[in-house]
């Protein structure tokens, strides 16, 4: 299998991640898209990494989403070394919080999982807001400090990425989407583009909110669809925040160079991928209630982008039933760059006929259907 073409449909952070493990493998890999690299999903996350331990943990997902924040340090070094970019891996820790008791109670029961995984916490009253992160609003009700949860700026981890792709010999082909399979006897031997058929000895599908199209084309069924996450882009000097920041299903980033991200919405709405004057505003919303020193902030710009969601919250990986060579890596919804080095080290085990070390029936590709259940989901990126 190292001597032979692995092509990998979809160019964002999944198939560049698993290209670059397959390649310093030794396979000759591939990647399509049928459009820039790494300029959809992927590049329009916030780019949060959990706080882990490396410690057996609650859940296959849990377990997966410990090991890829432990690898992102790793990745995050070599990528440095191999490329001359720093990819923004900062480990400057994060704020949860609560703004009633009803939410207070929510974040104890999230307390108790990251106890069970070994990770560093610390309550906080609102009266100790001024040691951890003083531009919180003092009306809140409570919250909780991670130091060890970490942050990558995702353009600059695609473009350290595209680099050490094209270094290690990978073939990088954007505006080249996949149209289909040519299969026999339960192999897929050629992938379909518009440019003409690719023969390959292997394939991996991580087109995101576009995969359940394409593999529909070769019978396989997965229930993928697209989330819409827009951002907004504040930028602020003085004062600054210093920490991931995060209540509900929003939060703040801030950047070295006092950019603050702050996102992010969950529209179901096909694939429209335009921002709206109420998506944002309920972003601003959200940002001044924790935060009301931002009202001072520059407003820089918005976007939005498609996150590849699934009913379940989890993602699909592995091989497709009914194939030998055909493989799947997307559904990651809000966590595709969180997830996506334990997913490339699995992809490539998969590919080169390795053992993963960890479960994959969590993520089976047939999998009953069933709605959310993780306590604690990989949920934000």
């Amino acid at each position: 299998m190292a001597a032979c073409e692995v092509v990998i449909v979809g160019g964002g952070v999944i198939g560049l991640a698993s290209a670059w493990t397959l390649a310093r493998a030794g396979a000759r890999v591939t990647i399509l898209d049928q459009r820039e690299i790494g300029r959809e999903a992927s590049w329009s996350g916030a780019g949060m990494i959990p706080a882990y331990r490396r410690i057996a943990t609650t859940s296959p997902l849990a377990h997966l989403r410990s090991w890829s924040a432990c690898l992102h340090a790793e990745w995050s070094e070599r990528l440095r070394e191999e490329t001359g970019i720093d990819n923004g891996y900062r480990r400057n820790g994060g704020v949860d919080l609560a703004a009633d008791a009803r939410e207070a109670e929510d974040l104890r029961a999230a307390a108790e999982i990251w106890r069970a995984e070994g990770v560093a916490f610390e309550h906080l009253d609102a009266a100790d807001f001024c040691h951890i992160e003083p531009l919180l609003a003092p009306n809140l009700f409570s919250g909780w400090f991670l130091p060890d949860r970490a942050q990558i700026r995702n353009p600059w981890h695609l473009d350290a990425l595209l680099v050490a792709v094209e270094r290690a010999g990978v073939r990088v082909e954007p505006h080249r989407g996949a149209r289909g399979f040519e299969t026999r006897d339960g192999r897929v031997l050629a992938v379909r583009t518009e440019h003409g058929p690719i023969a390959c000895g292997a394939v991996v599908v991580a087109s995101g909110a576009w995969s359940g199209d394409l593999l529909g084309r070769a019978g396989v069924a997965i229930a993928v669809a697209p989330v819409k996450g827009q951002i907004a882009l504040l930028r602020s000097t003085r004062p600054r925040l210093s920490r991931i920041v995060e209540h509900g299903r929003h939060y703040l980033v801030p950047r070295d160079d006092g950019r603050i991200l702050v996102g992010a919405t969950e529209e179901h709405t096909g694939f429209d991928a335009k921002t709206t004057a109420l998506g944002v505003r309920g972003l601003l919303d959200a940002a001044l209630r924790v935060c009301p020193a931002l009202a001072a902030a520059d407003f820089v710009r918005a976007w939005a982008g498609l996150r590849p969601g699934s009913a379940d919250d989890r993602p699909y990986i592995g091989r497709a039933p009914g194939f030998e060579n055909l493989f799947v890596a997307a559904g990651h919804g809000r966590a595709g760059l969180q997830l996506s080095t334990g997913t490339a080290e699995v992809v490539a085990d998969l590919v080169l006929d390795r053992t993963p070390p960890i479960s994959l029936a969590s993520f089976a590709i047939d999998r009953p259907q069933t709605v959310a259940h993780d306590p604690h989901p990989a949920f934000r990126s």
